[in-house]
């Protein structure tokens, strides 16, 4: 990339914002600012904003006073108006002190309660969102949106508000003041002032668009650091660190230029309005100084209008560099809002009833199912998982084992076909009774940077000790647990990191055991245990699954031997459906895989091409 500071350097094309759901003009994003974060405020708004009026009241006086000052005292040599404008100066600059401070103050907190309420909602829509678009964003891009747009936003609102309100009444009584002093002077120096408006507006619409590429590129990065901090033993294992810090450099360097590229538009306004209007003030100087030859003006009379002249430069710059201003604000605002109105696919019905359950049957009735047109995963499911019953699913890697796991979940709704839990339709039922129902433990066991005791009551579930400590032994994990420092109060850190795989494991199963919901979906559980402790959590499980209905997916087949039923799935549909002994002596897809699995002559038959044979193969 070119190192260029007045140039735009060419950098690499960018696509689609994943974050920005629709696009989002100026006035939609202040009229939403206004009514939803800045209106329920009004009282403390209002307290601002008489701050701002004082501080513009006092800020037009001193015009003025500095008139009365030469006038009365080195003019005219009136030594009692001495007393009376030194004590009227520390009154209005104490005033303006103040005044400033409680504007300051409340500005200051409207932006921060601004910002706490925009991640919250962020927060609550993330929380509620599509697993199929949460899987399509990079977490670190979503990072960045709550931490750089969303305080980009604040600082912009901010800004807003202290330009609409202070320097807008600034403007408008040191205005009347020089209007009141002079008024074809202060025409003269006002001149010029359009012809900077019309400039600046120019600016806006680049100034969006870098911000908004800017804003992009901090995500990436965002992005490339938290993978790499995941993948760091792969990293290092490959020696990739040079290509990680390339990969790191090109992600900066390219936010660097886009951020560059707004602040030279930014920066335009500033020298552009002082050029135009020093003009003005220029024509203003000399006019003035041709009547106060003539003895035509007081120097009093000069000095007020020059000091309201002066005076006015800085607000009347900050009006006229808003447009370019908001929009950071505004492409900031596309992204964030972008999160909080994206609607969700998976809608709870407004009658929805919570889930009454009896008997514990789970039916997936003619089910089919894609992630998009070209991925379809299930295609004409139709399968009951009998009350108490264990049901394993197996078959290779990609048939849709997981997907009707997640669809009993309702973590998607099918495209056709329904999932019934004791003939109801889940759809027709609230989500959080549906999930109360079911204990879930995943291949990829899922902890949280919290104690292990809070890990295991994680849930709805009131936390006690005792029923703690009996599903940690109940999931072999009681043993190694209180050999650790702390206990039951040690920390497992980022995503478990702390713990074995085997451990980590354990925890789950157990958060799954103290859970005790009647239907448990369970993801090959045991896959991360070693012999022995894989032995008693299986006895554990046995115990657990006693009387619930079970849906099992299955890679190792020897843990489901004792299933009631086997179900064996590929390529979406449901090829063949038994108990173990039945299955191994059909000769079919399941005795295929069992002869792989454990060695036995004619396993699997060769595949057509590279690609078939590895998704054929279950990975043991």
């Amino acid at each position: 990339m070119k190192d260029n500071v007045f140039i735009d350097a060419r950098v690499a094309a960018r696509s689609g914002d994943e974050l920005a759901a629709e696009r989002y003009t100026t006035r939609q994003i202040v009229t939403r600012i206004w009514h939803k974060h800045l209106r329920p405020h009004g009282v403390l708004l209002g307290c601002g904003i008489l701050a701002m009026l004082l501080t513009a009241a006092t800020t037009g006086a001193i015009p003025f006073l500095i008139q009365r000052t030469a006038d009365d005292i080195f003019v005219q040599k009136n030594a009692d108006m001495v007393v009376w404008i030194t004590v009227a100066v520390v009154v209005i600059t104490t005033l303006k002190a103040v005044s400033e401070y409680v504007a300051n103050v409340t500005v200051g907190f409207l932006g921060h309660r601004f910002i706490a309420d925009l991640r919250l909602q962020m927060f609550g829509k993330l929380a509620e969102a599509d697993l199929g678009w949460i899987q399509t964003v990079h977490s670190g891009r979503i990072l960045s949106g709550f931490l750089n747009d969303a305080t980009l936003m604040r600082a912009t609102a901010s800004r807003t508000i202290v330009t609409l309100c202070e320097n807008l009444l600034k403007v408008v009584i040191l205005v009347g003041s020089m209007m009141y002093m002079a008024p074809r002077l202060s025409m003269l120096v006002l001149l010029f002032m359009p012809f900077a408006w019309l400039m600046l507006s120019r600016q806006r619409r680049k100034m969006r668009k870098s911000t908004t590429k800017s804003l992009q590129e901090t995500g990436d990065l965002s992005a490339l650091v938290t993978q790499t901090l995941q993948g760091m033993r792969v990293v290092r294992a490959y020696k990739q660190e040079a290509q990680e810090e390339k990969r790191a450099s090109q992600a900066v360097n390219r936010a660097l230029e886009y951020t560059m590229r707004g602040m030279r538009a930014r920066a335009l306004s500033s020298p552009a309005m002082e050029l135009l209007v020093g003009l003005g003030f220029a024509a203003a100087i000399y006019v003035a100084g041709i009547k106060g030859v003539r003895g035509d003006s007081s120097l009093g009379h000069f000095m007020g209008f020059t000091t309201a002249a002066l005076l006015i430069y800085a607000p009347l710059k900050s009006l006229a560099t808003l447009q370019t201003q908001l929009q950071e604000g505004v492409a900031a605002a596309c992204r964030v809002f972008g999160i909080i109105d994206r609607p969700s696919k998976l809608v709870e019905a407004k009658d929805a009833k919570p889930l009454n359950l009896t008997k514990g049957e789970i039916e997936f009735r003619d089910i089919s199912f894609a992630y998009d047109p070209e991925n379809v995963v299930l295609n004409g499911v139709t399968l009951t998982v009998p009350p108490g019953k264990t049901v394993a699913l197996v078959g290779p890697s990609g048939s849709g084992k997981s997907t009707l796991v997640n669809l009993a979940l309702r973590f998607f709704d099918p495209q056709s076909g329904a999932v019934l839990i004791d003939g109801q339709d889940i759809k027709d039922v609230t989500v959080s009774s549906l999930r109360d129902a079911i204990g879930l433990v995943t291949q990829d066991p899922v902890l949280f940077d919290d104690t292990i005791r809070a890990n295991i009551a994680y849930g709805t579930k009131p936390l006690v000790e005792e029923e703690v400590v009996a599903a940690a032994k109940a999931a072999a994990a009681h043993n190694f647990i209180t050999g650790l420092p702390r206990g039951y109060d040690t920390r497992v850190g980022e995503a478990g990191g702390l713990l074995s795989g085997g451990e980590r494991q354990r925890i789950a199963i157990a958060r799954a055991i103290y859970k005790d919901a009647p239907i448990l979906m369970l993801d090959e559980p045991t896959s991360s245990l070693d012999s022995e402790s894989e032995a008693k959590v299986q006895a554990a499980l046995e115990k657990l699954m006693q009387g619930r209905s079970v849906l099992m997916i299955a890679h190792r087949l020897s843990t489901v031997k004792k299933a009631d039923l086997i179900c064996v799935l590929d390529n979406g549909r449901i090829v063949e459906i038994g108990r173990h002994d039945e299955l191994v002596s059909k000769g079919g897809l399941y005795t295929r895989l069992h002869r792989n699995q454990f060695g036995i002559s004619g396993g699997l038959e060769p595949a057509s091409s590279d690609e078939e044979r590895a998704v054929a193969v279950p990975g043991e």
